[in-house]
């Protein structure tokens, strides 16, 4: 019996089981990924400058929690609800690490220190109870809350890192744009030619697609003074948007996002057919 087909007999016996919820990793994920970390910058920081802490934050939490219920009601990987859930996760993500610093008034060597135990901590409660940091083994409800849980965590903690670089360290935001995909090239390229372990090359080079895109955001959104390129928040969030758009239309209609071994619609299993499994 093939994998396929084992968790096809697993789906049509246990409802909690649900086909892969996460796309195939190709150039277009990536490509995706930090466009919409940066885009979650600028909106996050947009709203914050024009409404004040109070109205952007709400937003965002309205956004975050409608995006996951579109994405925790399907029963398998869709393409544009998986990509708002990112997109409203790099908003709120924003609002969560900005937040600790600009309201509660920590600095950002604690701020990322913080989120850097709490990612640590989501990792330890997955892998314990799962045996697996696979994002290819998100079959599960359990399985994608420790999922998004994660993901959550990152985007704050590369919120926090790309602020420590460009404000503590005074590296500035170009160069901390520069930094990060120096950094982020490293497992990337250690897993092609040393075929580093593919779970940890993952979530190393996920987790700095957040600060990547969010110095690209920031560099492109400051004034001159700053270092940037003076584009303004609103702009900076439109132009990032569009290879945001053009990736994921890319992958909602090429499929090259889609688990192969998924197949066709999930669907409740007929009656004889669950009576044969059984």
């Amino acid at each position: 019996m093939t994998s396929g087909e084992l968790a096809g007999r697993l789906s049509a016996r246990q409802p909690w089981v649900l086909d892969t919820k996460v796309p195939q990793i190709t150039a277009w994920f990536w490509i995706a990924k930090v466009a919409s970390t940066g885009m979650g910058e600028a909106v996050s920081d947009y709203g914050y400058a024009r409404y004040g802490t109070y109205v952007d934050g709400a937003f965002g939490a309205v956004l975050l929690i409608g995006a996951l219920i579109l994405q925790f009601r399907t029963r398998r990987y869709n393409t544009w609800i998986y990509w708002l859930a990112v997109c409203a996760v790099a908003v709120t993500g924003t609002m969560a690490a900005d937040g600790l610093h600009v309201v509660v008034g920590l600095p950002y060597t604690v701020t990322t220190a913080l989120y850097a135990v709490i990612l640590a901590a989501i990792f330890i409660a997955w892998y314990s109870t799962e045996g697996t940091l696979s994002i290819h083994s998100i079959t599960t409800v359990r399985r994608e809350v420790f999922y998004w849980a994660t993901v959550m965590a990152t985007f704050a903690l590369g919120t926090a890192l790309g602020d420590l670089t460009a404000f503590t360290l005074k590296i500035g935001f170009f160069s901390s744009f520069v930094l990060f995909l120096v950094l982020i090239a490293i497992p990337l390229v250690a897993h092609w030619k040393l075929r580093m372990n593919s779970v940890f090359a993952f979530w190393f080079a996920y987790t700095l697609t957040r600060p990547l895109g969010a110095s690209l955001a920031d560099w492109m959104g400051v004034q001159h003074r700053q270092g940037g390129l003076d584009l303004g928040r609103a702009d900076s969030a439109l132009i990032l948007a569009v290879p945001v758009v053009i990736a994921v239309a890319y992958m909602a209609i090429s499929h090259v996002d889609v688990n192969r071994s998924q197949g066709g619609p999930a669907r409740p299993a007929p009656a004889r057919a669950r009576h044969r499994a059984l």
